[in-house]
């Protein structure tokens, strides 16, 4: 991506996620929004931190560190900066989310709580690993996806606490089917 179509990103990115509005893109109103609301701030700083990560200066690559650092510290949100998330990305609850690296990730992700998304270290082949998720995707708490080469297609749906390492095509809504079992202790039983 050149510089010019990164700062389009950019400021399409900080509209959606932290001005919230249909309004024209103003720095003002972002800032506005980043100081007022809380909730957007982690936005804010990720975007600014993630821009200037792929920039090419070692000093500005050294500041998103620093800030994403930070983020992890604050929010217990682990997004890794070589992560491409598209505009309109909302964060439920940012309690435990993990993204690597090598995610590609289209326009409207929403994800909630205790989320991984990531490889599985076990790439013998060396082969490229592609994370790569569509549009309109929706991400239940508590879910895994781990694979070293992973496709999910567009307006899919995960449910809460499921394991995912195989591809999904688009408009599909994919959970792990569980069963609670309860079982009477012998030890204590009257």
């Amino acid at each position: 991506m050149d510089k010019q179509a990164r700062a389009n990103h950019l400021r399409e990115c900080l509209r959606r996620e932290v001005m919230m509005s249909p309004k024209k893109f103003s720095w003002f109103r972002v800032l506005h929004k980043a100081i007022k609301c809380p909730n957007r701030r982690f936005h804010f700083w990720w975007r600014i931190a993630s821009y200037w990560h792929h920039s090419d200066s070692n000093f500005l690559k050294k500041r998103a560190a620093k800030i994403n650092r930070n983020l992890i510290f604050k929010y217990g949100t682990e997004i890794q900066l070589g992560a491409h998330i598209g505009p309109g990305m909302v964060i439920s609850h940012h309690h435990g989310i993990v993204i690597n690296g090598s995610a590609v990730i289209g326009h409207s992700l929403r994800i909630r709580q205790n989320t991984t998304i990531g490889i599985t270290g076990a790439n013998v082949h060396k082969e490229p690993i592609s994370i790569v998720i569509g549009n309109n995707v929706s991400i239940g708490a508590g879910s895994c996806i781990i694979a070293d080469k992973i496709r999910i297609g567009d307006n899919v749906v995960i449910g809460a606490m499921s394991f995912v390492n195989k591809d999904i095509p688009s408009n599909n809504t994919v959970y792990s089917e569980k069963t609670l079992h309860v079982i009477p202790n012998k030890l204590h039983a009257a």
